[in-house]
């Protein structure tokens, strides 16, 4: 029943705290809205990295698909964009399943590996067919540009992402992965189907960045493949989910909050700072904050995860 209350709890605050932005979206829509986003890539990057422990470099081959799916679909098929979208989530789906053999492999090994097949996909992707993917200079999805339903859009992924997250920590599934990520040998002993929960774990983090691809592409009206497949994009999802503190739920949403905030002033006052700052960043939480904010606080005060999980 305490879990039932956090869950609720937790999702009447994200609901409430995005409707109250409405009033200023003329003036702010992007800002909300990516932070949104960041907030559903960083909590699922969690479930895959924070409950199981694999770190995919590639991680934003499922948001490019994502991306594309939706707007092949809509463009060239003429399929209405919320059914595109919901296609995107399923071929994020069917990536993940394509690439589940990648699962076998271990620390730095699946990374790389995850790494060159983000690299491989955007190059496929940018050599198609001109007359589907757009080539280079992508596909304008401008004639279906309506930003304030891509924003309500993202708000319910938003919500959904964190409630995947609350369920999982609390689901024999989220004991399970987690028993995976300590010991994996152990929790095999003890009758945990090793395979198939973890391929679980990464079928659920591929759909999330998937459709969040989809409503990012309806957004922004345009996709290319240097921006579907930067890996850059990766780098974020993990500093933002790390500073905040991996393996649990309010640390990939505070590290997103934090992180894209201070992202955007740098990024629109001193430019050639952004990447300085990601930097600093990273070696920061590495030397001194491990386990991120919401992780050390909680390793400091054990109690306080009973407040903030």
């Amino acid at each position: 029943m305490k879990t039932y209350r956090k869950t609720t709890l937790s999702v009447i605050v994200i609901a409430t705290l995005f409707l109250a932005m409405v009033p200023v979206l003329p003036l702010s829509k992007p800002y909300f809205f990516y932070m949104m986003f960041w907030i559903t890539m960083a909590s699922a990057f969690n479930i895959i990295y924070g409950f199981v422990g694999y770190l995919p470099f590639g991680y934003v081959m499922f948001y490019g698909v994502g991306t594309y799916v939706t707007a092949v679909l809509w463009s060239r098929l003429g399929v209405p964009l919320p059914l595109a979208i919901l296609c995107s989530g399923a071929a994020g789906l069917v990536l993940s399943l394509a690439f589940a053999p990648t699962l076998r492999l271990k620390g730095i090994y699946f990374a790389i590996v995850n790494f060159a097949s983000a690299m491989v996909l955007r190059i496929v992707v940018a050599n198609l067919p001109e007359a589907w993917a757009g080539g280079s200079f992508g596909i304008s999805l401008s004639g279906a540009y309506k930003p304030l339903a891509s924003y309500y859009l993202m708000l319910a992924l938003t919500v959904a992402s964190v409630v995947v997250g609350l369920w999982l920590s609390h689901s024999r599934l989220g004991i399970a992965l987690r028993c995976i990520r300590d010991d994996e040998a152990a929790a095999a002993v003890m009758g945990i189907n090793v395979s198939m929960s973890r391929l679980k774990a990464w079928m659920l983090a591929a759909v999330i960045p998937s459709l969040a691809g989809g409503i990012e592409a309806w957004f922004t009206a345009i996709v290319d493949p240097d921006t579907s497949f930067n890996l850059m994009s990766t780098a974020k999802t993990i500093v933002y989910a790390m500073f905040g503190g991996l393996g649990t739920i309010t640390g990939p949403i505070f590290g997103a909050v934090f992180m894209y905030g201070l992202d955007d002033f740098i990024w629109g006052r001193f430019p050639l700072l952004n990447l300085l700052v990601l930097g600093v960043t990273i070696i920061f939480l590495i030397l001194f904050l491990p386990r991120g904010v919401v992780g050390s606080l909680i390793q400091r005060w054990p109690g306080l995860r009973k407040i903030i999980e």
